[in-house]
């Protein structure tokens, strides 16, 4: 009788131990967090709010229920995005841009409070549009291909400083694509049409002439 009381005292105990260990590991676990190569973290706290210091990389600790981290990407990204925008002569044309962004590491917690974890989805697309309407309003349809690396300075400089006030980064901005809306490109076509009879009737009369 006293032998099986011990046993399961020692297998309740056992019991107890395993339990203890698990809820010990589970509250440990729940205590870690890491931040990758390349990843920054902000810390809300449900007391401060927001923290102001970026968590870098490496496994860190955090009061569970009461912290949890945001991971921010701080690698550069590209974007795509395209805008229809008016020319000083009123033609219509299409541009698609493409910019290589990061955030402002010493800023994501500004970022986080004001923009949220897709802070360049939020911002880019706008201003992008935004920069390429205001631009392309100050050329002639013809003078966007006769001007294009002034204009694509233009727009470079412009976005630049535009994201500067939304703590983004651009490291590259380019225009990849132009095109115009179909009554211009007609108009085109039918002045290179003239320009080519014209050299052929001159070419004419010039073999006319010789002969």
């Amino acid at each position: 009788m006293g032998s099986s009381q011990a046993a399961v005292s020692f297998l309740t105990n056992i019991a107890r131990a395993a339990f203890s260990l698990g809820v010990g590991a589970t509250v440990l676990n729940s205590s870690l967090y890491t931040v990758d190569g390349g990843q920054r973290a902000v810390l809300f706290d449900r007391f401060r709010g927001v923290i102001d210091d970026t968590v870098g990389e490496g496994t860190h600790f955090l009061i569970p229920w009461l912290q949890k981290p945001f991971i921010f990407d701080i690698r550069t990204r590209p974007h795509h995005f395209s805008s229809v925008s008016g020319t000083k002569d009123l033609q219509m044309v299409n541009l698609t841009l493409r910019v290589l962004s990061r955030p402002e590491v010493n800023r994501l917690p500004d970022i986080f409070k004001t923009l949220g974890l897709e802070y360049d989805e939020k911002v880019l697309p706008s201003i992008g549009n935004e920069v390429l309407k205001a631009v392309v309003a100050q050329f002639n349809a013809d003078q966007l291909l006769t001007e294009r690396p002034h204009v694509s300075a233009l727009v470079r400089e412009s976005l630049i400083r535009r994201a500067k006030d939304f703590n983004i980064v651009l490291d590259d901005v380019a225009i990849t694509h132009l095109s115009y809306g179909a009554e211009f490109s007609r108009a085109v076509e039918q002045k290179q049409v003239a320009q080519q009879e014209a050299e052929s009737c001159w070419n004419g009369l010039d073999r006319a002439e010789k002969d």
